[in-house]
């Protein structure tokens, strides 16, 4: 496979293109064209449709970043939700955490849960033996507008806003969100690179803004995700979950006595302290009618 490339196209006048030393996986359709290979810094690395979806090297980062921030803000979570999430990593870090005492995760295609239980043993292996694992194969939207369960976390684990995954990003969803969440329950969502992709965090900020008490963002920084900050948007009505004191969040991370590579306490606390540019498109996303 020496010389072969495979090129990300998601931005306009960008182009990141990654050596492949090996393709274990390729399917094209007149519906998507998937692509699952090897490349000697990230790992295995997953992409839809000419976009990075997930690699093996720092998936670590961002689904520890999304599972453990609204847990340990929380701090006491037993019921916890993940809309699409289909490599299942998110899953692998929640159920890491022994007060959890459910975990349903709602994926709306059953082949990506057992391409990634294929593919994605290093680091989702865990998942599938735990018996607080709950998979709903269903439309997610559909799924929290309509479910009598409630939960105290929500994490959407979701695709770019384009093709299926548009549906995430919309005000219907997050009210569906708002009507599935206990009192005080909090909800996070992949935001994209805002350097790159402002429009969308502003969006959705907007949209959460119109439906929860406290709308905001917090970052963390993923190679995988080129263009700087990954953004990762922050819902509640209950604003002190965005200020736990450090000494709080260390308490419980100590008793939650869990190995993460990228997570820590102080971390958590920082990474609400948003760069300015990124603080301003927060801004204008709440001020937006």
């Amino acid at each position: 496979m020496s010389g072969l490339f495979f090129n990300e196209t998601l931005y306009p006048g960008v182009e990141v293109k990654y050596a492949c030393d090996d393709i274990l996986y390729q399917d094209r359709s007149e519906h998507q064209d998937l692509v699952l290979f090897t490349n000697p810094v990230f790992g295995k690395v997953l992409m839809l449709d000419g976009i990075t979806q997930v690699t093996t090297a720092d998936e670590f980062i961002y689904h520890e970043m999304m599972a453990h921030v609204p847990i340990l803000a929380h701090g006491a979570a037993r019921e916890v939700l993940i809309v699409g999430g289909g490599d299942c990593g998110m899953a692998e870090e929640a159920l890491k955490h022994k007060s959890v005492e459910r975990l349903t995760q709602v994926e709306i295609d059953d082949a990506v849960v057992e391409f990634s239980k294929e593919h994605f043993a290093d680091f989702n292996a865990s998942v599938f033996g735990d018996d607080r694992f709950d998979l709903v194969i269903a439309d997610g939207a559909r799924y929290v507008a309509e479910t009598d369960r409630r939960f105290d976390v929500v994490m959407v684990d979701s695709t770019d806003p384009m093709g299926p995954g548009a549906v995430l990003f919309t005000q219907e969803f997050y009210r569906g969100v708002h009507h599935c969440l206990k009192p005080g329950g909090v909800l996070v969502t992949q935001n994209g690179v805002p350097f790159l992709q402002k429009g969308e965090l502003v969006t959705s900020i907007r949209h959460f803004s119109q439906i929860y008490k406290d709308a905001s963002a917090y970052v963390a920084a993923i190679p995988t995700y080129f263009g700087g900050h990954m953004a990762l948007g922050w819902a509640s009505d209950d604003s002190s979950l965005r200020r736990v004191p450090l000494e709080v969040l260390e308490q419980r991370f100590q008793e939650a006595a869990i190995d993460t590579r990228y997570y820590l306490p102080d971390v958590h606390a920082a990474a609400f302290a948003l760069p300015r540019f990124i603080r301003d498109a927060v801004e204008e996303g709440r001020k937006a009618d």
